[in-house]
């Protein structure tokens, strides 16, 4: 890639999870090509990167805008609610998932923080779910 080249807030996304946690993004439905899954390695998803009609998140204007969902600490969803380019969950648990604009309204160092929340609770939640399965004997 040249030093010209611009990525997009959707490529800067799969790009980061590539270098910083080694995944390669998925892409699961036929029916929605654009959608790039990124899966933990205890196989649990951290982040959903998608191209959702903006009519669908409640937005004005035509056409598709880039989203990722990641999970998040409940008690913090509602603060982000109230900033721009924060939505309710498009197709998680809205208690406990959130979805980001990736269309320049959040900027690159919280969208990367939100990963990394994500990419750690889907971790803490594997351990803690793992801890409770072998205590009863």
């Amino acid at each position: 890639m040249s030093d010209n080249t611009v990525l997009t807030y959707r490529q800067d996304v799969l790009a980061f999870a590539l270098e910083q946690y080694g995944t390669e993004p998925e892409y699961l439905w036929s029916s929605a090509p654009e959608y790039a899954v990124l899966r933990h390695r205890n196989g649990k998803w951290y982040g959903v990167v998608m191209d959702v009609p903006r009519e669908r998140l409640g937005l004005s204007g035509q056409g598709c805008v880039d989203v990722l969902n990641v999970k998040c600490e409940p008690d913090l969803i509602g603060a982000f609610r109230q900033r721009d380019g924060f939505l309710p969950a498009y197709h998680m648990n809205r208690s406990h998932w959130l979805t980001v604009l990736l269309d320049g309204t959040v900027d690159r160092e919280t969208i990367v923080s939100l990963l990394g929340m994500s990419y750690d609770l889907i971790e803490k939640g594997t351990k803690k779910r793992g801890r409770l399965r072998r205590d009863p004997k």
